[in-house]
């Protein structure tokens, strides 16, 4: 029998699961958005170098902060000093919790493990998980370095355990986060057997060389935490310097729903809206002519620290996208990016009026800020706004909020709106143009969450909208959204990449 041909929708979505299954931590997903790109053909640059000499109209490069944050971008041909930059900006982390720096514990003949809340996550859904750990570990190379390890543990080594139902008739369940949060690793007696039936002795005696300003990490981790991370690293647990490791579900994402129409996963919010950043960039640059025409930067910036509200070097309250746009700015056109001449030279000799040339290309340039929407929950529909319920599968939702919790506004609703209109059809439909999209507003008697959009729209005074792909279960362990709206979300940041040059300066307001 021959095999059914997968939709176009279905293998993006399919794709997507990918990325997720691979991305435990935002370290994770910077390594997975890396070897797509890479795989695309962009050159990795670093922060710490001169581009003077690197960056050419036509090429394509990233660059990352902390290994945790991201920022990819392809420059136009045509593209001069002070032109605009179309952009998207996403985020990489998730809620989690996180091993303390002392995580070494144990309880009434159990391990167990010292964790810290990171984000707004909903904690009662971690219990009863079969988790493990995912990070990154700093470890010795061997020749003198220290150098950084990804650390993903795909056996589940961790749980938190509920109380039964018998020892508590309590209708909340809402747990203390510091004393009834705490993982079991497994039963002391069966470490002891493991070892050699050696009691702990606490504190390792000092060698005669060493002076130890913070206690040795098997004082502060279970000692077989300390070699399942080094084992993973590729290390012995000796080479271990440090590391910040988090707790995930290994229950693997996958496509669900009667018809497939859904997708079960932890970190939609917000790896959904990365993937389709990094993915819509790549292929608005698939061509090898993709640039000719193109007048702007074409850019993407994957933050982390957006759950904890971004105030970090990598966060994007930080200078990571100022100070690369600034740097972007003052690029010089094709014509003499050939030459000898560096930046300095350029200003100096006159050739391009440089000295305004980052605000020029702010004032010109957009920001979409791509960040999870909600989805209407048919259990809860009267928390939602009558009139603005977004459903999954219905297309990429604009999140609208009078008190600027959301940076979107009108022009920025009419670009947005063309940018749809003009996208491609789908590969699975041979009539439909375009990518649909839904709106949404916050009840006036709720709570409204945040994004990078309105902190990145003040820091830079570049135009900004909100938008994001609906789901349900928002900051849960295990999250809930739309298969088909992954392609949607592709397919307008594509459009948007595509037609910004020639939108931009139609849609007239200073």
């Amino acid at each position: 029998m021959a095999s059914k041909k997968v939709s176009a929708a279905a293998a993006k979505a399919n794709d997507f699961v990918d990325f997720l299954n691979a991305s435990p931590t935002p370290y994770h997903a910077v390594h997975s958005a890396i070897q797509r790109l890479t795989a695309a053909g962009f050159t990795e640059i670093k922060e710490r170098d001169s581009w003077s000499s690197t960056l050419q109209p036509g090429g394509k490069y990233f660059l990352t902060r902390n290994a945790s944050t991201i920022v990819a971008f392809g420059i136009g041909c045509k593209w001069k000093p002070g032109n605009p930059i179309a952009m998207i900006g996403a985020h990489t982390d998730s809620p989690c919790l996180r091993l303390k720096p002392v995580s070494k514990k144990t309880g009434a003949g159990f391990m167990q493990v010292g964790v810290e809340t990171y984000g707004g996550g909903i904690w009662h859904t971690w219990f009863d998980r079969d988790l493990s750990i995912a990070g990154r570990a700093m470890v010795k190379d061997g020749k003198g370095n220290i150098v950084q390890r990804l650390v993903k543990v795909d056996r589940p080594i961790l749980r938190i355990p509920t109380l039964a139902i018998h020892l508590d008739r309590s209708t909340n369940f809402d747990p203390n986060k510091e004393t009834e949060l705490f993982p079991i690793a497994g039963l002391v007696a069966a470490e002891l057997n493991r070892t050699g039936n050696k009691e702990d002795k606490g504190e390792v005696e000092e060698t005669d060389q060493s002076f130890r300003p913070l206690k040795a990490l098997t004082d502060r981790h279970h000692p077989y935490v300390i070699e399942i991370i080094a084992e993973h690293a590729g290390v012995s647990a000796e080479d271990v310097v440090d590391f910040e490791m988090v707790l995930y579900d290994t229950q693997k994402s996958c496509i669900g729903g009667i018809n497939n129409e859904l997708i079960f996963s932890a970190r939609l919010d917000n790896l959904g809206m990365t993937y389709c950043a990094v993915d819509g960039l790549i292929s608005s640059l698939s061509s090898p002519k993709a640039l000719d025409n193109e007048s702007s930067i074409r850019l993407i910036a994957c933050f982390d620290h957006e759950e904890i509200g971004s105030l970090s070097a990598q966060g994007a309250a930080g200078n990571t996208l100022p100070a690369v746009v600034r740097r972007l700015a003052v690029l010089p056109s094709l014509h003499d990016s050939g030459s000898d001449k560096s930046y300095e030279k350029i200003s100096k000799d006159g050739d391009f009026d440089v000295a305004t040339a980052y605000e020029q290309s702010l004032s010109a340039s957009f920001l979409i800020s791509a960040d999870m929407a909600h989805s209407v929950n048919p259990n809860y529909a009267g928390k939602y706004e009558a009139d603005h319920r977004p459903e999954m599968n219905k297309g990429t939702v604009i999140k609208i909020n009078a008190n600027q919790r959301y940076a979107t506004n009108s022009p920025g609703i009419v670009l947005l709106q063309e940018v749809a209109r003009r996208a491609k059809p789908s590969e699975d439909s041979t009539t439909s143009h375009g990518v649909p999209l839904q709106l949404f507003v916050v009840r006036n008697d709720s709570s409204c969450g945040g994004t990078i959009g309105p902190m990145l729209s003040a820091a830079l005074g570049t135009r900004t909208l909100d938008l994001g792909n609906p789901q349900l279960s928002m900051h849960s362990i295990r999250e809930c959204g739309g298969a088909y709206d992954v392609e949607h979300g592709v397919r307008l940041f594509e459009s948007f990449f595509n037609h910004f040059s020639e939108l931009e300066p139609k849609i007239l307001v200073d």
